[in-house]
């Protein structure tokens, strides 16, 4: 009998990927979504979620829905999240909610009841590490403080040193380093991993936190104001309004496919040498957020040019991106798709989709709230 993985988020943008690398693995997959509005836009079963997939739409903080979902599961891939930095720094009591006292009643009917899990993974984010890793020239490795309002503006975006304050070079981020919280999804996601490493630790059951950086590909909603950078741009150039970026574009960040990430996930499930860790998962490339608007309206054959507001959003950190000598190393990971290959691939399904582009509206929200 193959072995039964249970999802949560399931129904999702990367879990739908992840049910269908580990239907191909042989694995018996459910799907446990509460099909949220903002994400799926009507509560009915997506069209892109593979027929194999059984799909349960629940709560994750329903403990009744949580136990009945986990009936003769082997194995559980908790992705359940609400996500959006931005949106989260006001709606905190949703996001705790949701991240937070959501995985908490998983492990909680974990704990208290009959199982037969024998393998957790859960989905952390780069975000909970705040600014990645910078050298100094003089003083070598270290992590500068989040940058203030009054700290950032045109000519100063780059953060200095925190010792000489001299000028830094961005390094690749390790998972050692401390995380330094800069909203309250962040916190969220630290918390979610905090947990089921500890719930892992306690309980004997093999558990494995992967550090998703900035995932992109087909199925990411492109009418959600609030989810990735990539799909945001997206949805704008679809209706022919340029891309808004903040400061002066040249903030970096990683961008890895959904396609890896799936694959991450199926390597974590199946091999053990990771148990028990935190891993990255990305590509280990930074991208300009200047160049990954320009590459989508390249792409999409539009004439405009980006538009930067040279404004600073507070929370945001100016350079970010992984080491991914654990993922090597534990997993056998490699990043597989080229970004110039996903963005053709996101282009190429994004043609087929409708996208409501509701970015002036979330960023009136965020204004009339103080973050920009």
């Amino acid at each position: 009998m193959s072995d039964r993985v249970l999802i949560t988020g399931g129904a999702g943008f990367i879990g739908s990927y992840v049910g269908d690398r580990l239907l191909e693995d042989g694995f018996d997959v459910t799907a446990f979504d509460s099909l949220d509005l903002q994400v799926h836009g009507r509560r009915a079963r997506p069209r892109y979620l593979n027929r194999e997939v059984r799909l349960l739409r629940g709560d994750v903080r329903n403990a009744a829905a949580v136990k009945k979902a986990l009936a003769r599961i082997d194995v559980v891939c908790h992705l359940a999240a609400a996500v959006g930095v931005g949106q989260s720094q006001y709606e905190v009591r949703r996001y705790v909610d949701v991240n937070d006292v959501g995985t908490a009643t998983l492990l909680d009917v974990l704990a208290n009841g009959k199982h037969r899990v024998r393998k957790l993974l859960v989905a952390a984010s780069m975000s909970s590490y705040g600014e990645g890793a910078y050298a100094c020239g003089k003083c070598g490795l270290v992590r500068p403080p989040l940058r203030a309002p009054g700290e950032a503006g045109p000519g100063r975006w780059e953060p200095v040193c925190p010792r000489c304050r001299g000028p830094l070079t961005p390094a690749p981020t390790t998972e050692d380093q401390p995380y330094h919280y800069n909203s309250t999804y962040a916190i969220t996601k630290a918390t979610q991993e905090a947990l089921v490493l500890n719930f892992g630790r306690t309980y004997g059951v093999p558990a494995v936190a992967l550090r998703f950086f900035n995932v992109y590909g087909p199925r990411q909603s492109l009418s959600n104001p609030y989810t990735g950078v990539a799909a945001i741009f997206m949805s704008r150039a679809k209706n022919d309004r340029p891309p808004v970026i903040y400061e002066d574009g040249l903030q970096s960040r990683d961008f890895v496919s959904v396609h890896d990430v799936a694959e991450a996930c199926r390597l974590a499930i199946r091999k053990p040498d990771a148990d028990g860790r935190s891993v990255n998962v990305g590509t280990g490339s930074p991208l300009s957020i200047l160049s990954v608007a320009e590459v989508i309206l390249k792409c999409l054959g539009k004439s405009f040019a980006p538009q930067l507001t040279g404004t600073f959003r507070k929370g945001d950190v100016r350079h970010c991106f992984p080491d991914l000598t654990l993922a090597r190393t534990l997993l056998g990971y490699e990043p597989r798709v080229s970004f110039e290959a996903g963005m053709k691939e996101l282009v190429a399904w994004a043609e087929t989709v409708e996208a409501k582009d509701a970015f002036d509206r979330a960023h009136r929200e965020m204004a009339r709230k103080g973050l920009v």
